[in-house]
């Protein structure tokens, strides 16, 4: 009989679930942020969606979640804004309102769009 490579036989099936979470913050200006200024939004000025303050700004991971800025209805770039997760006096959203930008005026909408994913998976080994 000639020689023969032996290895086992493991059926295995894998289900991958990822899940998006959407949250929204709101904020109206109350006054004018001129170029190159910045507007710093803390938490305890935002409202959710049922109009209530958020207790906090959760916390977002690089690799499975990220954040949109609107102002005024209009998804802004990236490099406008920096996000801080955390409560009020320590979470915040920052923008920077570029050089060469009209100021923001006073009764301008912003929103904070913070979408998380929670992936989760589920392994069977058949025997």
């Amino acid at each position: 009989m000639a020689l023969q490579l032996m290895k086992l036989f493991v059926g295995v099936t894998t289900t991958i679930s990822i899940e998006p979470e959407s949250q929204k913050f709101f904020y109206v200006t109350t006054g004018e942020t001129a170029a190159e200024a910045t507007l710093s939004i803390d938490t305890s000025d935002f409202f959710d969606d049922t109009g209530a303050v958020p207790v906090e700004l959760p916390e977002i991971e690089t690799e499975n979640s990220y954040y949109n800025v609107y102002i005024n209805g209009v998804l802004q770039m990236a490099g406008i804004s920096t996000y801080t997760p955390g409560p009020t006096t320590t979470g915040s959203l920052d923008i920077t309102v570029p050089e060469d930008s009209e100021p923001l005026l006073a009764d301008t909408p912003i929103v904070l769009e913070l979408i998380i994913y929670s992936p989760t998976s589920d392994t069977t080994v058949l025997t």
